[in-house]
């Protein structure tokens, strides 16, 4: 699937900020939130922190670190951050995204696409495992740096030095500490912290239709891949079972709080089916053949950012969904990684499928008794078990009727002509959800970027906060006064926006935000037993992190879109698709999804 790259680049260490630098950005990002009384009591409480316990806290810190430089300062924090949550993951964590419609339209028969992308997904794992996958380097100038002529010569220079070579060339080569949890990964719910578990050792895949489980060897004894005949025989005879959907679908378990599901899992594992779910949660990946076709890109996001909950086992590292009219999505569960690994495994998994697919439409499936190699998996349901199940589906059917999903595409213009302008758009996009809050709402709000720090050593994320005061003089001039400003002034405070924005997103994937530093202060003083700062008790950090608009941009062009819900009752969770003009779709030079959760 991948020319190998035998290469290994040793990352620099996530720098942990500057407390006074820390400080300061976090009352910047405050200062459009708060009026002038509000914000003079926050200046308080951050001088008093800064010059008394966050100084210790963060003496503390930069100690620890010191002493961990096998990992990052935020890893740790960040991993209990996901696994300590005790809501339920759908909504609330899991995410999606949407792959484009094979170019070559017969190939999106649904078992054609299943059989590909199953066979495409596995020769990822086998070029991941045999240490053959390409280095994920992010080239700001890829004429320099993405070409074999560097990729020769990076060769031969020492490991140690290799991220400096790149570097040299504006090449970024990112972390992939993240990717062994792509496959034969899932979360297990204990009770007060879930566990991320993995056996590399499985070799069969998991399947989902209607309800129903399957399991079949997708890897031999000898770790090749099953002929792709034989995986498409296998997928035909698992559509064709004509069973009726369970009466108690398992899967609405894995909707459930997680104390919840981890008590009605012990319940499951002491009446008999302990081996039948260590069979789902070490299955290579999840495989959900949907039995209806999609009808349009609010269906999409609904089938593929939640579905029906009988459907999908949420807990996986990720469910690749398969739609009747072969409209495809990879459903992932967030606690083990961000959006780099699984965007990188999308588009190897689309390049593949489309460009050597195992498969043809006219490819017919081996001749074998796939009746002895597949494997109907059954759960014995005590009463309480399906009790669980049937209270567990009135949650979850409640809690998506309050979900409502839309979506704007924009045809006049896109990424090329703003950048035209000296404009970024990523900075345009977000000035337009200022403008747009300000207009419905008359507010400026909470606002949520994620950027990735995958570029140093077990980098997560970091937050931008898209709202400052200068998107808010702008979104005021817009909305509530254009006639008092010229085109001229517009066009400047457009600049200005697009100039900070610009600087806010290079601090932010340096590591150089405010967010995660703070997290990490207040995570060590639990740890230590120390009472909360005041800072943190007072109202505006708690506001600030109720991020009523959380956004968040990809660009892919084997992505459709992409999307999650939001993280408050009463936000916003907005997916941006901007993409490229070498792109071939008219229809999505700039697209948004959008999700508004009300109650």
């Amino acid at each position: 699937i991948l020319s190998p790259l035998h290469l290994t680049y040793f990352l620099p260490r996530l720098p942990i900020p500057k407390l006074e630098d820390t400080i300061k950005r976090y009352l910047r990002a405050q200062k459009p939130l708060l009026d002038d009384d509000q914000f003079r009591k926050t200046e308080q409480h951050c001088k008093s922190f800064e010059n008394g316990i966050g100084k210790e806290l963060h003496k503390q810190l930069v100690a620890r670190d010191k002493r961990n430089r096998h990992t990052s300062y935020i890893s740790d924090p960040w991993f209990d951050m996901y696994l300590t949550a005790r809501d339920s993951i759908v909504l609330n964590f899991n995410p999606f995204m949407s792959f484009n419609p094979d170019p070559k339209s017969e190939y999106n028969d649904q078992l054609t696409r299943a059989t590909n992308m199953t066979i495409s997904a596995v020769r990822f794992l086998k070029t991941l495992r045999a240490g053959l996958l390409e280095p994920e380097v992010f080239h700001l100038n890829p004429a320099k740096s993405d070409t074999d002529t560097f990729k020769r010569l990076i060769r031969f220079v020492p490991s140690s030095l290799s991220w400096y070579g790149a570097y040299l060339v504006n090449a970024y080569p990112l972390d992939m500490s993240q990717y062994f949890r792509l496959f034969n990964s899932t979360r297990l719910p204990r009770r007060t912290r879930d566990e991320l578990v993995t056996d590399e050792k499985v070799r069969h895949l998991l399947v989902l239709r209607k309800g129903h489980f399957y399991v079949f060897d997708v890897l031999d004894h000898d770790g090749n891949i099953v002929s792709a005949s034989e995986i498409q025989a296998h997928l035909k005879y698992i559509l064709s079972d004509n069973s009726p959907a369970p009466e108690f679908p398992l899967a609405y378990l894995t909707t459930e709080n997680r104390d919840v599901w981890a008590e009605l899992r012990q319940k499951l594992v002491s009446g008999g089916n302990e081996e039948t779910l260590r069979k789902v949660d070490s299955a290579v990946f999840c495989l959900c053949l949907d039995d209806f076709p999609i009808e349009g890109l609010v269906h999409l996001s609904h089938s593929m950012l939640h579905g029906d909950g009988t459907n999908r086992w949420y807990d996986k590292s990720f469910n690749l969904i398969i739609a009747k009219d072969g409209t495809a999505a990879l459903h992932f569960e967030h606690a083990w990684g961000d959006g780099v690994a699984v965007l990188r495994f999308l588009n190897e998994v689309f390049k593949d499928s489309t460009q050597a697919p195992a498969i043809s439409p006219q490819s017919q499936p081996a001749h074998t008794d796939s009746s002895a190699a597949v494997q109907k998996l059954t759960f014995k349901l005590s009463d309480a078990l399906k009790t669980g199940i049937s209270t567990a589906k009135e949650r979850f059917d409640a809690i998506v009727k309050t979900l409502t999903i839309d979506f704007i595409q924009f045809h006049r213009g896109g990424k090329e002509f703003l950048k035209k302008q000296r404009l970024s758009p990523d900075s345009v996009a977000q000035l337009a959800f200022q403008m747009a809050f300000l207009r419905q709402y008359g507010q400026t709000v909470a606002t949520y970027e994620s950027c990735s720090t995958a570029a140093f050593k077990h980098g997560r994320t970091e937050t931008i906060r898209p709202a400052s005061v200068f998107t808010k003089r702008c979104s005021e001039a817009f909305v509530r006064e254009p006639s008092q400003h010229s085109v001229g002034e517009l066009q400047q405070m457009m600049a200005e926006c697009s100039k900070y924005h610009g600087q806010l997103t290079r601090e932010a994937a340096m590591g150089q935000g405010f967010d995660r530093h703070l997290f990490a202060l207040r995570y060590l003083a639990a740890a230590k037993g120390i009472a909360l700062p005041e800072l943190y008790l007072d109202p505006a950090y708690g506001q600030i992190n109720h991020n009523i608009l959380s956004t968040s941009t990809l660009s892919s062009p084997a992505v459709n879109v992409g999307g999650f819900a939001p993280v408050v009752p009463d936000g916003f969770g907005i997916g941006c698709c901007c993409c490229s003009a070498y792109f071939p779709n008219p229809h999505k030079e700039l697209s948004n999804i959008k999700f508004g959760k009300f109650r």
